[in-house]
């Protein structure tokens, strides 16, 4: 029997799922993230409000996030490099990078696929964004010494928001 998930995201009420593959398993070849979902949020990703509001995803990746109490406010503090990264949610659907089946974005798309769900067309899709961010790394190489965490904070950020593990550059 192939497990069916029920979303408890507020953004998606009674949406479901199947999980086709084992988690953290089956990847398309052409995508090799650094980081899981669990390591990211642990790390600090989304000024620690992303998936603060629903508990769709397996409770071991809540328990040591860097995460925003219910009720606070989202902050840059929550993030690893402690700055603001990456676009607003009203860019991110103007320029079409919301599916209708993951409507907080790649990161929700990554935790979905992460744990085993599989949409050919969106997969490929939204793979094909991940490999675009490459080249803010290749930005970060060129620019800043090896280690030197505190060169190019903002797009270390980003990239830590797409699974690029940015402390190794």
């Amino acid at each position: 029997m192939i497990p069916t998930i029920t979303s408890q995201d507020p953004w998606q009420p009674g949406y479901t799922y199947q999980l086709s593959e084992v988690a953290g398993t089956s990847f398309d070849p052409d995508f090799t993230p650094d980081l899981t979902p669990q390591e990211m949020l642990e790390l600090g990703v989304f000024t620690g409000r992303y998936i603060a509001d629903f508990d769709e995803f397996p409770k071991e990746w809540h328990e040591k996030a860097r995460l925003a109490g219910r009720g606070e406010k989202s902050s840059p503090k929550y993030n690893f490099f402690a700055v603001e990264a990456g676009q607003s949610y009203e860019v991110w659907k103007a320029k079409g990078w919301i599916y209708e089946e993951d409507p907080r974005g790649w990161f929700q798309w990554y935790c979905r696929y992460y744990l085993g769900r599989r949409i050919p067309q969106e997969d490929s899709r939204q793979i094909k964004r991940w490999k675009m961010m490459k080249r803010h790394l290749a930005q970060i190489q060129k620019a800043c010494r090896v280690g030197d965490l505190q060169c190019r904070p903002r797009q270390r950020q980003a990239l830590l928001q797409w699974g690029y593990d940015t402390r190794k550059v």
